[in-house]
């Protein structure tokens, strides 16, 4: 189940949580991001590569590609026995910004964003069928856990694909880690 909870961005144990679909969508429009629920129902194999997974949602690229020019899709796929899980983990968890504004599908698994806007922090657990974009230059900061399990499509309008101008701001090591929303919600 998909869920929000916004918290004050000096009070993280002061939160307010939202699992409605719809109110999670309202709520993250006041922000202008993106919130929409895909059918994810498309079966690949657990180790079907990037050339699959894109080939399987081609129709639903091709849609986002028409109103939004992407210059580059990739796929990440991230499983609990990934050998590079933890790097790949901690190349997100520090807060960021991009130039671009970051548009992910997720087809399997689960991940946390956290959107700092407005003096709050969005905390958005997306899971299979989520689409969120993320407006560019939105701080933000994403969490795949300890044991991650995650495929995710990726779009960019940059050919370059992701690039990280990180804040500097330590604000993530206050707020819960994946594994601790996730005890704390289930």
């Amino acid at each position: 189940m998909s869920i929000l909870t916004i918290y004050p961005d000096n009070q993280p144990n002061q939160g307010n949580t939202f699992s409605d679909y719809a109110d999670i969508k309202a709520q993250l429009q006041d922000i202008d991001v993106e919130f929409e629920h895909w059918n994810a129902s498309t079966v690949l194999s657990a180790d079907a590569d990037q050339a699959s997974v894109l080939d399987a949602y081609q129709k639903s690229i091709d849609k986002l590609n028409q109103r939004y020019s992407f210059k580059a899709v990739d796929v990440i796929n991230v499983t609990p026995n990934h050998p590079d899980k933890a790097v790949l983990r901690q190349k997100f968890l520090s807060e960021h910004v991009h130039d671009d504004f970051e548009v992910r599908f997720f087809i399997e698994g689960q991940g946390l964003f956290y959107l700092h806007a407005d003096n709050k922090v969005y905390a958005i657990l997306c899971e299979a069928g989520d689409l969120i974009s993320v407006p560019n230059n939105t701080p933000h900061w994403f969490d795949m856990g300890e044991n991650p399990h995650l495929k995710v499509i990726r779009f960019f309008t940059l050919a370059e694909g992701w690039i990280a101008d990180f804040t500097g701001n330590k604000i993530a090591a206050n707020f819960p880690s994946f594994d601790q929303y996730i005890a704390e919600h289930a």
